[in-house]
């Protein structure tokens, strides 16, 4: 599993937001200049976490984006999960029932399945607010 580039920089825009606190709406522009990111790239992001109801948006002079909840209820597995899709190790485990014709017999099933176990468990054991509270408030980079 590697992660890319979408997720790490989805992490960072919100971690950005994060620090902001929660009244206030961000300008993308702002962003972009603080974490280095194109804003055409952060438009793409923006758009696939307002969907899953991640961000809140208000357009016009005054407008940016805020985070619809409290930083301590976004992991960063539910981050990496919208932005890269599923945390799997292996292909196999990426539905919800494991399809493989070799499920029954597979000697390495235990293994990945373990391995998302740890993933998943991990990822979704750190929030947004955890990270801006042990990395120091505009200290942190992924």
């Amino acid at each position: 599993m590697k992660i890319s580039t979408r997720g790490r920089y989805a992490l960072r825009f919100m971690i950005d937001l994060a620090q902001h606190g929660q009244d206030v709406y961000v300008p993308l522009k702002d962003v972009a200049e603080n974490q280095g990111i194109s804003i055409k790239y952060l438009e793409q992001i923006t758009s696939l976490l307002s969907k899953f109801g991640l961000l809140q948006s208000i357009r016009g002079p005054q407008g940016g984006y805020r985070l619809s909840k409290h930083p301590s209820e976004y992991t960063v597995g539910q981050i990496l999960r919208i932005t890269e899709g599923s945390l799997s190790p292996v292909s196999c485990l990426e539905d919800t029932v494991n399809c493989c014709d070799r499920k029954e017999t597979c000697a390495t099933l235990k293994i990945w399945e373990g391995l998302e176990k740890i993933i998943n468990e991990y990822l979704d054991s750190i929030t947004l607010d955890k990270l801006i509270f042990d990395c120091g408030a505009n200290d942190y980079v992924i």
